[in-house]
């Protein structure tokens, strides 16, 4: 069961991947923003279909009171966009604090600022799509 997280940003829209088996996410690309977000959309499609993907986790901006704030509600409203054109569900988890999360781990690997600001995004949409991964009920293999 593979599975694409994003980490919807306003310029760009960081994306991870799942193994196979859904165990482990892993940061994939970034993708920047194009004029619309039916551009966008539309390669998220084909990114679904590239790496066979059952579904799209999408980060929740929520507020640090885990409220709607308008950033959560842009996210939503996006989400309902985007479920109506990749043919796969689309879930919704909570992404507070998973971009300082990548950024202190990026921080401790010792990576600079300018390289830091170029991958963060999919480290943050990992950190998000590992802890939807880890929130899954494990299915007992034979």
């Amino acid at each position: 069961m593979r599975v694409l997280g994003l980490d919807l940003g306003t310029k760009r829209i960081g994306i991870a991947v799942s193994d196979r088996s859904g165990t482990i996410a892993t940061p994939f690309l970034v993708l920047q923003r194009s004029k619309t977000k039916s551009q966008d959309h539309a390669e998220i499609l084909r990114l679904i279909l590239e790496e066979e993907a059952v579904a799209i986790v999408v980060g929740m901006p929520y507020t640090l009171r885990g409220e709607m704030g308008a950033t959560a509600k842009s996210a939503e409203a996006e989400c309902t966009q985007l479920a109506k054109v990749v043919g796969v569900p689309v879930y919704i988890h909570d992404e507070r604090f998973t971009t300082v999360t990548a950024d202190r781990a990026l921080m401790e690997a010792r990576m600079k600022a300018d390289a830091r600001r170029r991958v963060v995004d999919k480290v943050a949409a990992a950190v998000m799509l590992q802890s939807w991964l880890d929130a899954q009920p494990k299915q007992d293999t034979p």
